[in-house]
């Protein structure tokens, strides 16, 4: 048994566990299609009844949805079951990690978390999760150079995991689709509540997740995924665009990336983009690293898995995705408005990662907080070079049950030692998630940079 915060389960830990090696027995595997889901979850709800079992997650889009449309919220009709306040923590701290009760304390007045009925509505195709009852068994770690994952394919490697190390691989290597077309919004807001909206229009391939390997993927087998962005508003940087390509093994073959400059058309390589480095229109408020809460190589940080634990999570984030809400209805002055936020009771993965001996990184610790539906890490907790509480990052996420795949619609990065927070993800007034099969390397070529600002 172990403490997880102020709840104990017990679970296969890092530190008794052998050394990761990934795939597991055919025995093993076959709890699959018993008592776990095909993505390794427990199927079973908890036994106060407050996680419900899973039963499919959303597998058709409600009556009113037309492709295109931002997804209507199936859950419209749920009520709040009860609202957590600063002076609430002495009851329901137990439900939160450190860094959400970090964030009611420091804005008593204004942040409130509404928590709705538990819907697991995670799901995703029937070739995934044969892919993913693949991987159980043949997947694993490799531990040298920068460390990657061998004799997996499309969705996550490790189902059953054992260790920390293979939860992450999980989330890096979760199912997303194979080619994706997105609007994103990115702002950083003041200490005052000023914010600029930087809108981006994004292409990302995703050739690891395609059903039967395509074009991009045929080139270049180790490119997990490509994203190519251009830079739609404010006026003063229209036309700016960028290219990231990233390997799924970086030790011989690191992440890519370039820049194109509209006022010297031109494109350059940025080798810094990675690892701590500050994502850009930021404001430095989040690491490259913290994009999708993780990304990027494992090679910084030692990995332990805490165990597993129920916790309030966003998710369900309908509210936040509709196209009847605006920026200036979402983001207020310390906090998004929490009257938008759905939270829900889910099981997750804790993950701890810590600077290793020797490396470079502004974090010196880290906990990832992974839903066992989706391994889609739902909220991390990062902490300086003192061991203070600095950042906790929320990922509010939907099912998009015309794919479907379970993924973020807003990610919201608070700075708890600026007072200041950054949002990523805004899209209510321009085209939602565009899902399409199959990419090709040259829409992913530096030249098509400087080709699409024509």
């Amino acid at each position: 048994m172990r403490w997880i915060g102020c709840l104990w389960f017990p679970v296969l830990l890092a530190s008794v566990a052998p050394a990761a090696s990934g795939a597991v027995s055919e025995a093993e595997a076959a709890r699959l299609d018993t008592d776990l889901t095909p993505m390794g979850a427990e199927r079973a709800g908890n036994p106060e009844g407050t996680i419900r079992g899973w039963t499919g997650g959303i597998t058709a889009p409600p009556p009113n949805y037309e492709p295109g449309m931002h997804h209507p919220d199936p859950y419209a009709s749920d009520a709040v079951l009860f609202t957590i306040t600063a002076a609430d923590l002495d009851a329901r701290g137990p439900l939160l990690c450190d860094g959400q009760k970090a964030l009611l304390r420091a804005h008593p007045e204004s942040w409130r978390i509404h928590v709705y009925p538990t819907r697991r509505s995670a799901s995703y195709p029937a070739w995934v999760y044969e892919a993913v009852r693949a991987n159980a068994t043949r997947a694993r770690v490799v531990l040298e150079g920068k460390g990657s994952v061998a004799d997996a394919r499309v969705g996550p490697p490790f189902p059953i995991p054992s260790s920390g190390i293979e939860v992450i691989w999980n989330h890096n290597l979760r199912w997303r689709g194979a080619r994706v077309q997105r609007s994103e919004g990115i702002a950083a807001i003041t200490r005052r509540g000023n914010y600029r909206v930087v809108l981006l229009d994004q292409l990302l391939g995703l050739p690891y997740g395609a059903q039967r390997t395509d074009a991009f993927g045929k080139e270049f087998p180790n490119v997990l995924l490509a994203i190519k962005a251009r830079v739609i508003a404010p006026s003063r940087i229209a036309g700016d665009a960028s290219l990231v390509i990233e390997p799924i093994d970086q030790t011989d073959d690191p992440r890519k990336s370039w820049l194109y400059s509209r006022d010297l058309k031109r494109v350059f390589r940025a080798p810094w983009v990675g690892y701590d480095f500050p994502a850009p229109y930021g404001d430095s408020l989040r690491t490259v690293d913290d994009v999708w809460l993780f990304n990027g190589p494992p090679d910084r940080f030692d990995w332990e898995l805490l165990g597993k634990r129920e916790m309030l999570i966003p998710y369900n984030a309908y509210r936040l995705h509709g196209d009847g809400v605006s920026a200036s209805d979402i983001l207020g002055q310390h906090h998004i408005e929490p009257d938008l936020a759905r939270y829900e009771l889910h099981r997750v993965w804790v993950v701890q990662a810590t600077l290793k001996a020797g490396a470079k990184h502004v974090y010196s610790r880290r906990v990832f907080y992974v839903d066992e539906d989706s391994w889609q890490i739902a909220v991390a907790e990062s902490y300086d070079m003192q061991g203070r509480l600095w950042r906790v990052n929320e990922t509010h996420a939907i099912n998009y049950y015309d794919v479907p795949v379970l993924w973020s619609t807003l990610e919201v990065y608070q700075d708890l030692r600026q007072d200041r927070y950054l949002v990523t993800g805004l899209d209510n007034d321009r085209n939602t998630y565009r899902f399409s099969e199959g990419s090709d390397p040259r829409e992913f070529s530096p030249n098509a940079l400087s080709y699409d600002a024509r």
